[in-house]
């Protein structure tokens, strides 16, 4: 399992960031899909450090690839519906290449 590291933290807060922007998301959505204490990133990459933790980086790529599922199960008014209709974002495909990777 990889270890949670600064250099991994810092890989992982600018990919959040650029996840966010593509999703046309906020942290304060994020901060209620996580249930985190707060909208500021510290308060967010504990929660995600926590599940790293707990189930591995297989793990925290399967809880943000349910924050997406859940982000598009919402119907907005603004939504693209080509994106509604991808079974995929772009997260389940990371998911999906973590496991090849890992051996069970």
């Amino acid at each position: 399992m990889s270890a949670w590291t600064p250099s991994f933290e810092t890989e992982l807060t600018q990919l959040l960031k650029d996840w966010l922007k593509q999703q046309g998301r906020t942290q304060a959505d994020l901060r209620r899909s996580l249930r985190a204490l707060s909208t500021r990133m510290p308060s967010i990459l504990e929660v995600l450090e926590r599940e790293h933790r707990l189930n591995g980086l297989a793990g925290l790529a399967s809880r943000l690839c349910r924050v997406e599922a859940e982000w598009h199960g919402e119907v907005s008014a603004d939504a693209d519906p080509a994106t509604e209709t991808d079974p995929f974002g772009q997260l389940d495909l990371l998911l999906q290449e973590i496991r090849q990777d890992c051996p069970s």
